[in-house]
């Protein structure tokens, strides 16, 4: 009897995850970039990390050709800057400033956390690719995290 995706859904719904924005550049240097909360660590040594594309995004072109890609971790006050990469197309970096990390990659200002990649492995997974990542670099902010969970955005609740 097959699963079903609704109630499969639901359940890694009660999964609390961070929010991430996955960001390359496409063979001509363009930004691209999507919100992400299928990201995990994978390894300390060597550092390496992994992230859950759909096979339908756009992204997954330019983040093959570059071999390339950035994690910005979101702070609790960067819910409109997920909802903004959710969607498709090139709008989304319109009239966003975006920082450029060393290796190049566009990264989201105002993250808490920026990593820089090299791509390591792309393995199909389902109806998203799996990339694993390198971490080449990455620079650490003071704050608190934006979360999802149960199809909405959470924040911690303040330190007693």
């Amino acid at each position: 009897m097959p699963l079903d995706s609704h109630l499969f859904r639901k359940a890694l719904g009660q999964f609390a995850t961070g929010v991430t924005v996955v960001t390359t550049r496409d063979g001509a240097g363009r930004p691209q970039g999507l919100t992400v909360s299928a990201f995990s660590s994978v390894s300390l040594e060597p550092p390496l990390v992994l992230v859950c594309v759909d096979r339908r995004s756009e992204v997954n072109p330019g983040l093959l050709a570059s071999g390339l890609f950035g994690v910005s971790v979101l702070a609790e006050d960067q819910e409109p800057m997920s909802r903004r990469f959710a969607g498709s197309g090139d709008e989304k970096f319109s009239g966003l400033s975006l920082l450029a990390g060393e290796s190049g990659v566009p990264l989201v200002p105002g993250a808490l956390v920026h990593i820089e990649c090299r791509l390591a492995s792309a393995h199909p997974g389902g109806d998203h690719t799996i990339y694993v990542g390198e971490v080449l670099r990455l620079v650490v902010s003071p704050g608190r995290p934006l979360l999802y969970h149960g199809s909405s955005y959470r924040r911690l609740d303040p330190a007693p």
